[in-house]
């Protein structure tokens, strides 16, 4: 009998013991994780800002793929939502606020638990990444959710494992996502051709980007400085691609809707007759252009056309990556003159 006293005793003493420890125990957290992500601001923020996006990166559903996902009718912006529901109980998420492209501020609440602070900041780096801080915070916390979160090794073990495998899977799947693209051979139309500005130069095949990025802005830009209204999207005008000798000869254009005499020497007027053309479309990323000139020449060999010496060889950027950051998005059309 007075070792079954003795043990109830020590038994009270623990919980005693226990207690004191909970109640003494800081009444708020944060846990944050930064991550640089290979993807533009734009992108990360466009793919986080929709909650119907986080099912393929959460790490808690990765986990416990039974876990049951709810999604209603708004997941976008500030008011979207979602909830989730598991073995331990249920989760809702919501957005409250955001700074676009720049942050989001969330809630989260499990259960009858009080309402936690999530946090988004993202940074731009200059090489195209951006640093990616995700953050969850909580204050006046009551005795059992701090038993709970002591029992389970406190919230750091807990949530910080998490959001280092969600900022992993979250890179991933962007970058699969910006690699997708499609080519798309509509076969012989009709350009319509017109007048244009242009600027030219001749360079080796490693130097074409770096030349390209650097004339074509100066043509748009000389355009919008003297009021001259755009007849459509830029393109680059291929008079010689020479890859044996790893030479190209192109000009950089910008369409307008009559001739203009132009008061720069660099920049000069030229004009493009109608002229029948094998379209191509790319959608995705210019790295895969390489590939569209050749499907599009492997259509004029299979269908016995003839290619016009000399003539237009067009490629016409129909989507201005300011304004479309995901490369998946981009959308190119090639036009080759042919007989």
């Amino acid at each position: 009998m007075k070792a079954l006293k003795y043990i109830l005793l020590l038994l009270l003493v623990l919980i005693i013991g226990f207690s004191i420890y909970i109640a003494v125990q800081p009444n708020s957290f944060e846990v944050t994780r930064t991550k640089t992500i290979k993807a533009p601001q734009a992108v990360v923020y466009n793919n986080v800002i929709d909650f119907k996006n986080w099912e393929a990166w959460n790490s808690w559903v990765e986990a416990k793929p039974e876990t049951k996902v709810t999604l209603p009718e708004q997941t976008k912006g500030v008011g979207g939502s979602f909830s989730w529901e598991d073995e331990d109980g249920i989760g809702t998420m919501k957005t409250v606020a955001t700074t676009p492209n720049n942050s989001i501020t969330q809630e989260m609440q499990f259960d009858d638990f009080p309402k936690n602070d999530v946090t988004w900041d993202l940074k731009p780096n200059e090489d195209g990444t951006t640093e990616v801080t995700w953050t969850i915070s909580g204050k006046d916390l009551p005795f059992i959710f701090k038993a709970f979160s002591t029992l389970m090794g406190g919230m750091e073990k807990q949530i910080g494992p998490h959001y280092e495998r969600g900022l992993t899977l979250l890179d991933s799947i962007l970058q699969e996502e910006m690699k997708v693209y499609s080519i798309n051979i509509e076969g012989v139309t009709q350009h319509s051709g017109g007048y244009y500005l242009y600027n030219t130069t001749s360079c080796k095949f490693s130097e074409f980007e770096q030349n390209m990025k650097a004339m074509l802005p100066k043509v748009g830009a000389y355009a919008m400085t003297h009021n001259i209204t755009l007849a459509g999207p830029p393109f680059v005008l291929y008079h010689k691609w020479d890859e044996e000798n790893n030479a190209v000869i192109f000009s950089c254009c910008v369409p307008t809707n009559s001739k203009i005499v132009s008061e720069e020497p660099g920049i000069l007027t030229g004009q493009l007759e109608s002229f029948k053309a094998v379209k191509t479309v790319l959608k995705g990323n210019y790295d895969n252009l390489k590939e569209a000139w050749e499907a599009t020449m492997k259509y004029i060999t299979e269908n016995n056309l003839e290619i016009i010496d000399a003539g237009p060889m067009l490629e016409t950027y129909i989507t201005d990556p300011m304004s479309q950051p995901n490369p998946a998005d981009w959308v190119t059309e090639i036009y080759v003159a042919v007989k």
